[in-house]
């Protein structure tokens, strides 16, 4: 069955984590993407473990769905591939800086006068109306700069570290979804294209100061920034592992304490509301700690499903790949690639109960589509031959 997207074309012009991984999703949700690589390829295809050269494992798991073509940009031909394909694309996504773009004559007034009805989305570091527009920026700055280090070193009491994922890029990259699809509905509605920024920077201090601007919310400030209960909570150890629970409301503590026959602890001050375990929320997850410590894994997982308390166990990355859960619900896909084999693969996780979206084709190998995607813009194989002569395009096979 189509996707949600299916008929939508979008032009990605997009390397590395942020962008890939945006335009992956809306391949999997139906949409058409092309992707648009220099002759070396996407930085991604050379990192990580891989079967052969320039077929990285993130490279194969964020390009899913998409067909690649080869193209260089700083060739008058190659730019003339891109503008045919501006012509029939609904979306255009990129993310270098935007003086790049404007170098290559493919700013959003050249692309909008190629086609008025295109919606042109920059996702790159920060906003080009603050005063650190056409910065660079990565992951790790980015982490940096909205306090995500601090936190995680639980507010500066051990040493600022960042969290063990691509997280600003991800984050980024959800924002830059949402921001295509309201963009074409909104295009739906007025007839007309526009130019989208989705900066990284403003993307995750939105997500950090959601939680932490607390206090400072107010005018005048009625207390300092910082969500207290985030930086007490934890994981639990028990007698042989770790579990992961939440007694949050009213009921589930209350059934706590009589499991734990403590029943009086329901009626200590600082316990007997929302709002005194709320102030007091480090010294609950100290108490709970001490009495966890106490029996295995299996006992706490047993107990705290029998009083309807929410629980997991911590799972390591190798135990989330068995996970039994995810396997049944049909999240790992068996793919089978033309060049790499036999591989492991996730899909989105969003299901539909119409519209679900087919499954996707394999991430290309560089060039794989170039002569197909030129077909279908009416050159000739003839011209296509002549376009890799000159040094235009690549087909991958040289």
């Amino acid at each position: 069955m189509p996707g949600p997207l299916d008929g939508v074309k979008i032009l990605d012009l997009t390397s590395v984590v942020m962008g890939p991984f945006a335009t992956q999703i809306l391949a999997e949700l139906g949409a058409e993407v092309v992707k648009v690589e220099s002759f070396s390829g996407d930085n991604m295809r050379d990192v990580g473990p891989m079967a052969n050269p320039h077929m990285g494992h993130l490279y194969l798991h964020l390009n899913r769905g998409k067909k690649g073509i080869a193209v260089d940009l700083k060739h008058p031909s190659g730019i003339d591939v891109i503008k045919k394909l501006i012509l029939r694309s609904d979306v255009l996504i990129y993310n270098v800086r935007p003086n790049a773009m404007e170098r290559l004559g493919l700013a959003y007034d050249d692309v909008s006068a190629l086609n008025p009805n295109i919606i042109y989305v920059g996702a790159y570091g920060y906003s080009e109306s603050g005063p650190r527009a056409g910065r660079a920026a990565y992951d790790d700055l980015i982490q940096g700069s909205t306090g995500v280090p601090w936190l995680v070193s639980k507010e500066g009491q051990e040493t600022p570290r960042y969290v063990p994922l691509n997280f600003a890029d991800r984050v980024t990259g959800l924002h830059a979804v949402y921001a295509v699809t309201a963009a074409l509905y909104q295009r739906e509605k007025s007839g007309r294209g526009q130019s989208v920024e989705v900066p990284m920077f403003e993307s995750i201090s939105h997500f950090v100061l959601g939680d932490h601007m607390a206090g400072l919310s107010f005018k005048p400030p009625i207390g300092p920034s910082g969500y207290e209960r985030l930086k007490h909570r934890r994981v639990y150890e028990t007698k042989n592992g770790f579990i992961c629970a939440l007694v949050y409301n009213e009921a589930q503590w209350t059934r706590f304490w009589a499991a734990m026959n403590r029943p009086e602890m329901m009626n200590d001050p600082k316990f007997i509301t929302h709002s005194a375990r709320a102030a007091n929320i480090g010294e609950i997850y100290d108490l709970l700690s001490e009495m966890i410590k106490d029996e295995d894994t299996d006992y706490w997982m047993s107990f705290f499903q029998d009083v309807d308390v929410p629980v997991a166990k911590m799972n390591t990355v190798d135990d989330l790949l068995s996970d039994d859960h995810l396997r049944e619900t049909g999240f790992f896909i068996n793919e089978e690639h033309p060049t790499e084999g036999s591989l492991y693969a996730i899909k989105t996780p969003s299901n539909w109960s119409h519209s679900s979206p087919e499954r996707v084709t394999p991430a290309p190998t560089l060039g794989q589509h170039t002569r197909e995607v030129l077909n279908e813009l009416a050159y000739s194989e003839d011209q296509i031959n002549d376009l890799i002569r000159i040094g235009a395009v690549s087909d991958g096979s040289s």
